[in-house]
């Protein structure tokens, strides 16, 4: 080592030194901190640890690249100058410093996701407010920097004792020796970005272990450069007239007629029978509300006793699943009725405008629509998203501050919200027009803070304090709707847009995609629980059952009250992966056009890779790939009124 040091070169070993023993050390503690959910087995930790090897390699090569043309150009009195020496030195200081912070920040993201940083990382860089907010007011910062600066310091103070600095500080090296080491070390980098990708990683059949073998910072660059994927590109396909044509026979339903033989047209004629209703809707979409927090679902800590009461007054569907992992996918879902499509959500996505919405049929009728954000709408591109479908926009930059009575970085708390919420409704119901408002919420998102004196769990400790003011405020909502003029004719919808945390063992943890629906009006709705395995898509076209409307529909959704047993599935993905889901069966497409198939064991949660069924395997390519070709063929905007 000290010959290698001697060398001027030799201070590029001692940046992979540094590195690599930071990323070896973030990755033991995250080991240590996630091994109940790990798979243990002496060689699959030995994969682990020797992808992560390389995959640390890789990621630390890449660094070097400037400082190796800076070492090989600088002129030897340069480099031997006291000035010179300092600035090496602070340099090196600051760069453990830099890993270090960035291994503390790995440590938050994995305990919020269960992984690398990944395409929320990517995102979460572009809404700089919220989450700089959103980490303020979550962690004590202060004492958080302070301690990683200790903490570097006394790791810089032994690295130095060691005298390894010094040796390389004093090295001499002519110009031909410095340029034929740095072209040396140049191959890394260059080898390692031509030859690796991050989808390498072997699942090691756990979630856990793979995500362990990656290097974060590798990870944020991979995420930043696929954040979109194009389906065709990646996904397993069928030639787009089949899929099609099994998409035809797959919406197919008793009171469903295709209006066209065009194969890539599933414009249906919907006919519900009965007179048809002009039932008000608010919709709250609740952020982060897992079915396992609901008391009626199984929980024992009493968070939400409000909606255990109305699981006994509505329509509550107990077998309802999200489809996917963050705000803008279940908005995706519950207002376009269809599934998601890999990379970047609809809503976030350009060419989203003037699409076939649960809106733009319910306009049709001449209803006001309306979002309702407690935060800044721009987050997310959701105002964007909504006001170009067709929706009025209410978010806190809209409403005066005297309607604001308490509030984090993310949004105005979920009763102020929903006072927004009232006072929409009141000036549609004078208006005498019918409405319906998408209502989300934001007091259950970190650093889940809400007005004191509320609950009995103080705030800003914790999600379950962060339910239980939510199920409060939803409560107070249905107290001061009650004595309302439109109460009678307004259906409560209550339904989560994602869970609270969709990490598990498998590849797509079926159960960390369970969410509650309620639809609740005492005048309107007969209660009952419907068990019919259904997500987030299927919202659309069961509202409008329910208001016994025939209309044109290009949703992908059914009714879930006219479902038969064949008809129920279940969509739930993240980013890359696609997954469906019937019965105990799943079925997943991932990059690079992988297929796989799985029985499903609810009471253990885990998945056993079965053997492929094809029809069921095209079944689902035919979903997912029809859905982004309508996207980005621009065959799913609103249809015109006739």
């Amino acid at each position: 080592m000290r010959k290698l040091l001697s060398h001027r070169l030799g201070g590029v070993a001692l940046f992979y030194v540094i590195f690599l023993a930071v990323a070896l050390g973030i990755r033991l503690v995250l080991l240590f901190h996630s091994w109940r959910n790990m798979d243990l087995h002496p060689l699959k930790l030995a994969g682990v640890f020797a992808y992560s090897f390389l995959f640390d390699l890789a990621t630390a090569s890449c660094f070097t690249i400037p400082m190796i043309l800076y070492l090989a150009l600088l002129p030897q009195r340069w480099f031997a100058s006291r000035v010179h020496r300092f600035l090496s030195a602070t340099f090196y200081f600051v760069c453990l410093y830099g890993l270090i912070f960035v291994a503390a920040a790995e440590w938050f993201f994995w305990e919020e996701f269960s992984a690398r940083f990944n395409f929320i990382a990517v995102d979460y860089l572009v809404y700089t407010t919220e989450v700089i907010g959103n980490i303020q007011e979550s962690y004590p910062l202060p004492l958080i920097f302070s301690g990683l600066f200790v903490v570097t310091a006394l790791l810089f103070y032994g690295f130095w004792k060691t005298g390894c600095l010094r040796i390389w500080q004093q090295s001499q090296s002519g110009w031909r020796s410095r340029w034929v080491w740095a072209v040396v070390l140049l191959i890394p980098p260059i080898f390692f970005t031509l030859v690796l990708n991050n989808r390498q990683v072997p699942e090691f059949g756990n979630v856990f272990n793979q995500e362990l073998a990656k290097d974060g910072i590798y990870s944020f660059f991979a995420a930043y450069r696929e954040n979109e994927l194009s389906y065709d590109r990646f996904y397993p396909t069928l030639d787009d007239q089949v899929a099609f044509g099994r998409l035809r026979k797959l919406l197919r339903t008793d009171n469903a007629q295709l209006l066209s033989e065009e194969p890539t047209d599933i414009t249906r004629s919907i006919k519900n029978e009965g007179e048809e209703k002009r039932y008000n809707v608010i919709q709250i979409t609740v952020e982060s509300l897992s079915a396992k927090f609901l008391g009626a679902l199984g929980n024992r800590k009493h968070l939400t006793p409000n909606l255990d009461a109305l699981a006994e007054q509505s329509l509550f569907f107990t077998n309802f699943y999200a489809t996917g992992t963050r705000t803008v996918r279940g908005m995706e879902a519950l207002v376009l009725s269809l599934p998601p499509t890999p990379g970047q959500s609809i809503v976030r996505r350009p060419g989203n405008e003037q699409m076939f919405t649960l809106g733009s049929v319910l306009r049709s009728r001449g209803y006001d629509t309306a979002f309702i954000y407690g935060g800044f709408g721009y987050f997310d591109n959701m105002n964007y998203f909504f006001e170009h479908n067709g929706y009025k926009l209410v978010d806190r930059a809209s409403v005066p501050k005297s309607e604001i009575t308490f509030g984090n970085v993310w949004g105005a708390c979920d009763e102020d919200l929903f006072n927004w919420a009232l006072k929409e409704a009141d000036s549609s119901y004078a208006k005498g027009k019918p409405f319906h408002h998408f209502v989300m919420t934001t007091s259950n998102h970190r650093p889940f803070t809400f007005p004191g004196g509320k609950i009995d769990i103080p705030s800003h400790t914790g999600r379950h304090g962060a339910v239980k003011y939510t199920d409060y405020a939803i409560g107070e909502l249905l107290r001061k709707a009650r004595e309302k003029p439109w109460f009678t004719n307004t259906l409560f919808v209550i339904v989560a847009d994602h869970c609270a945390s969709s990490a598990g063992k498998t590849a797509l943890p079926v159960d960390g995609y369970a969410i509650p629906l309620f639809i609740y009006n005492p005048y309107l709705i007969q209660p009952r629980k419907v068990a019919a395995l259904c997500s987030q898509i299927d919202f659309a076209p069961t509202m409008l059952g329910l208001l016994n409307w025939s209309y044109p529909s290009r949703f992908f959704g059914k009714d879930i009250l006219k479902m038969q047993p064949s008809d129920e599935r279940a969509f739930i993905a993240n980013y890359q992966k696609l997954g469906y889901l019937q019965k105990n069966r799943l079925a997943i497409l991932q990059p690079v056009r992988k297929k796989n198939l799985y029985q499903y064991d609810h009471a253990k949660e885990s998945l056993v890779s079965t053997t492929p069924d094809e029809e069921f395997l095209n079944d689902t390519i035919a979903y997912y790939q029809t859905a982004s070709y309508l996207f980005t063929h621009h065959l799913d905007r609103e249809i015109e009124a006739k």
